[in-house]
């Protein structure tokens, strides 16, 4: 009798020990403050700046600002200067524009109790001229600034280019000699002029690296020669290239000056025949590379085919070439002859003759080729296998419509994409024009 009470006892004693092993485990949490204690140090009012800072950084503006009402560390996070440092404007005209445009009482709140903090700024208008006054508003107010970058976008023209010279010259002064430490600049298609200019570089000559002025009608080349004469540590221009001048590259290639970095040019022509384009001279390109050996040099061409006399017949140091409109197979065999520092070549169109020796010649003496995109052109694909093969892996893009390829009797299409990964090394397929 004692062994089965013994044994009963000890049967009825397991499951106690079992439920004792199945307690719940403690969280990290738990184990730091305590299972009880979990709930009541959860306090979002007591978050760490830090943190609370961290998490503003990622949500828009409005979100921001809502949530800086929830309590008042909250609010003192809202106006911690890190938090202001950088800062995009956005100006739209509701009726008009897809756009969230900043709040103006917003504005006004940053500008009197932030102006100071700005030093990344940009702002992004739509095509409207309210908008891009509204922008030349804001920058006439920033009186107390210390912006290191300023970028003004369009996301449709003409903006800012409807914008009275005056009024935008002076909104600009008034960043350009508050400042005093701008690094970057982007004013592309603005009515920006040459006195701004030299504002611009009597206040800021030792800190300019960056600037991009395409589309400035109102800039000459004396203007644009002014920056390059005393921003000794200029890196990166863009430009118009009726402001480009053989002056300008030897500026830029002068001993006082930093080695140039990136060098956009964009040749626009909106009515054809009325505008001449002048010829840089082999010797100043030439000067500007040996004093920048890496220099990037961007060519954008929006030109039609009979305003073309002026390019590429003598050597040309380009690296990068984009052609918007329809380019000759003459223009073609010039840059294969012409422009051994080529890296990318892109052909939007060209016309109903094949292209087959233009590539075998840029092929041949554009060792550095890495990149091409064709468009509305013609290649035959035996002609394009040969190109490949010439230039191996080393393109590693290649970007070709499949309407481009003519299928001849060495090649079809449905061969073509097995025989050209062949000679690249992966495997390559021509694009497909979608279908909608």
């Amino acid at each position: 009798m004692k062994r089965a009470r013994q044994k009963t006892v000890v049967g009825n004693e397991a499951p106690q020990t079992s439920q004792t092993s199945k307690k719940p485990k403690t969280s990290s949490y738990g184990a730091v403050f305590g299972q009880s204690d979990l709930h009541t140090s959860m306090d979002w009012g007591n978050l760490p700046h830090h943190v609370i800072l961290h998490v503003f950084q990622f949500l828009p503006l409005l979100d921001r600002a809502r949530a800086s009402s929830v309590c008042r560390r909250w609010n003192e996070v809202f106006h911690i200067p890190d938090l202001w440092r950088r800062f995009e404007f956005e100006l739209s005209q509701p009726a008009a524009s897809y756009l969230k445009s900043t709040h103006p009482d917003l504005i006004q709140q940053i500008i009197k109790r932030h102006g100071e903090h700005l030093q990344y700024v940009s702002f992004k208008v739509d095509s409207s001229t309210e908008s891009a006054e509204a922008a030349c508003d804001i920058l006439s107010q920033l009186v107390n600034c210390s912006i290191k970058t300023l970028g003004l976008i369009s996301t449709a023209k003409p903006s800012f280019m409807n914008v009275s010279k005056a009024h935008f010259s002076s909104a600009l002064t008034v960043v350009f000699v508050n400042s005093k430490s701008l690094s970057s600049i982007k004013v592309d298609d603005t009515p920006l002029d040459d006195p701004s200019l030299k504002v611009l570089v009597a206040n800021n000559s030792d800190t300019l690296k960056l600037l991009k002025m395409s589309s400035c009608p109102h800039v000459s080349s004396d203007g644009i020669l002014c920056v390059a004469d005393h921003c000794h540590g200029l890196k990166e221009l863009a430009l118009n290239y009726f402001v480009l001048s053989d002056e300008l590259l030897l500026a830029l290639s002068s001993e006082k000056h930093v080695n140039l970095e990136h060098l956009r040019i964009d040749v626009v022509s909106e009515n054809p025949g009325q505008v001449e384009f002048h010829t840089i001279k082999k010797q100043s390109w030439d000067a500007l590379v040996k004093h920048s050996p890496k220099v990037n040099i961007v060519m954008y061409f929006f030109l039609y085919e009979d305003e073309f006399d002026a390019f590429f017949g003598e050597e040309t140091p380009v690296t990068h070439l984009y052609f918007g409109r329809a380019v000759s197979k003459a223009m073609l065999g010039r840059i294969g002859m012409n422009c051994p520092r080529l890296i990318e070549l892109v052909v939007c169109a060209n016309g109903l003759q094949p292209l087959d020796e233009e590539l075998m010649q840029i092929a041949k003496r554009c060792k550095n080729l890495t990149a091409m995109g064709l468009g509305e052109c013609e290649v035959t694909c035996r002609g394009f296998i040969e190109f490949v093969k010439m230039c191996g892996g080393r393109l590693t893009q290649l970007s070709i419509m499949e309407e481009v390829l003519i299928p001849d009797s060495d090649c079809t299409l449905d061969q073509l994409p097995l025989e050209v990964s062949k000679h690249l090394g992966r495997m390559w397929f021509p694009d497909m024009m979608p279908m909608w």
